[in-house]
Parts: structure tokens; sequence; C-alpha cells
């Protein structure tokens, strides 16, 4: 095992998520603080070159989007011979986007919800879901739309029927990207923290909003996060779908698989995320609550998973 002394947080950066990111790295930072490591709290956006990081034994990434889940910063890392927290940049490639994440699920018999690749522009707006290949989500009441690459449930849209999509269209801030529509699934939603092969209790999030969109996740203060109430069958299952999903898209270290479950109990897994949010409030810290885990414990855990 590597010995670490001196470590860097990096997080900030430009994308939408950036001030949950500038959050997460305080806490981070103070954790291993606490923990007697020697660190400095960096933003991304003041980093001039990487190789400025070569000083420091260890960086621990909470840095959103795709500065920090897209894979190219773990490839220079690794160019770098810096070792970092998380997974490496091919799973990371293999997560951020979410095309590659179902493809490589569906081709690993891991259950994701029924989804096409479509370009969001005029076409769509003016012909709907009435023109194949669209048809295939005909039996569907309801579908998703959503980026290929994004976080924050940025862009993400309910579609029900033309009018919807008409609204998405005029609503979305950048629509010249690649986007999925997604088969809607009516259950739960719940996510699973795992670092060192460990899943943490599963935790449930309740919404009055339609679904899991920005302002339920930032804004809106009805939003719970709690421990999900599962039947030991169920915690198996949701259990043994995550780490699949973890292993199959190579990631190492932590990750955060998010998932529904259906009326008849199946999982379904929706994202995975390699650099989750660490606030006070974030999934993850919260979950290791739940076994009794402090935040720097849960920290700690992080980066002896990494090394």
């Amino acid at each position: 095992m590597e010995e670490i002394k001196k470590v860097a947080v990096l997080c900030g950066g430009s994308s939408s998520e950036r001030e949950i990111s500038l959050q997460s790295g305080q806490g981070v930072y103070e954790a291993i603080y606490n923990l007697g490591y020697e660190s400095d709290l960096i933003d991304f956006k003041d980093l001039s070159n990487l190789k400025e990081l070569k000083i420091y034994d260890f960086i621990f990434i909470v840095l959103h989007g795709f500065e920090g889940e897209g894979g190219k910063l773990q490839k220079d890392l690794e160019d770098l011979n810096i070792l970092y927290s998380g997974s490496n940049s091919k799973a990371c490639r293999n997560t951020w986007n979410k095309r590659l994440t179902k493809e490589i699920l569906e081709k690993n018999n891991i259950r994701t919800p029924v989804w096409l690749e479509v370009k969001f522009d005029k076409t769509i707006v003016d012909h709907g879901l009435r023109v194949s290949p669209y048809d295939r989500f005909r039996p569907f009441e309801y579908l998703f739309l959503k980026p290929q690459e994004d976080g924050s449930s940025v862009d993400i849209f309910k579609i029900s029927d033309e009018e919807s999509l008409r609204a998405a269209y005029k609503k979305c801030t950048n629509p010249n990207r690649g986007f999925l529509f997604e088969e809607f699934i009516h259950g739960r939603e719940l996510t699973v923290t795992i670092i060192n092969q460990e899943c943490f209790p599963p935790i449930e999030i309740v919404t009055k909003n339609e679904f899991y969109d920005y302002d339920a996740k930032y804004i809106s203060d009805d939003t719970l996060h709690i421990q999900a109430e599962l039947s030991p069958d169920e915690l198996k299952d949701i259990k043994s779908i995550s780490l699949d999903a973890f292993n199959t898209l190579g990631c190492k270290g932590w990750a955060r698989i998010d998932l529904l479950q259906d009326n008849d109990g199946k999982f379904y897994v929706i994202e995975v995320n390699t650099a989750p949010g660490m606030t006070a409030h974030s999934n993850v810290p919260k979950s290791g609550g739940f076994i009794g885990l402090s935040y720097k414990e849960v920290v700690q855990k992080i980066i002896d998973a990494s090394i």
C-alpha cells in the first residue's frame, strides 16, 4: 500500500455542479486534515497545469461534471503517474456517457430501463414518437428525455405527449448534444454507495416533484433521503445488481449506483456516479452514517479503497 502523507482535494471547476463540488471539497478537505494528513484544497479553475499536483501523494477528486467524471482528468493523472481516488479513465468514460453505460449493462444482462439514442432537434419536435424507431416506446405512458452526458439532473424532462416534447425543447439549455429517450418506470428511486466492494445501506429518495429533477435535488426542502426499507431478498437483489454494475463498468474504489425499483420489485440501474457528492447531506456520507461511520471515517475508507 502506498504511504500517503500529503493530499490535494480537487473540486470546483466550471460545471453545473460547481457549487456542490465546492461544498463537497470543503468537507473532504476538513476531514482529511482532521485525519492527520497534510492537505490543500484546490479549485480546478485555479489549476493552470496538472503537473502542479506532482508534489502530492494522493489526489482526492470531488470534481463533478465532465472535468472530474469524464475520464480525461484521470487519463492525464495516470500519464503523470499521480495517484488519485476512484475509478480509472476508462471506467469514468463508460459511466459518464449514459449511452455507453447502458450498452455495457445490456451486454452483460444487467437491467436498465429501455432506451434509445436520439438527436434532440426540430425533427423530433415536429414528429415526436409518431415515426419509427420511436414507436418502440408506444407501450409506455411516459418516458424521459435526458442528455447522454451531464449531471445535476440538468435538461431532464418527463415526456407524455407532443406538447410536453415541444415544451422540453424550449426549456432545454443545450439541445445541441446527444440525448436519450428512456422508459419511465413507476416505482421507487434508490441509491447505493459502494466503497471497496462493500455496499452501504441503500437510500430511498422521496420527492413531491414528478421526478428527482434539479429542483428536487438542490432546491426543494421537501425531498427526503431515508434508509430504504427493503426485505432481505430485496436487499440481496439490490446489492447484487449494484455490485454487478460497479464491476462490469470497471469501477474502482468508490461509486454511487442510482436505481429504480418497479412495482413488481425489480431493480433497474439508471446511472453510475464515479465522483459522487460529499456534502454533509450527500447520500454517500449519509449511508455511511447508517452503519455508524463518521464523515471522516467514510473519507478514510475511500482513500484506502483507492490505493
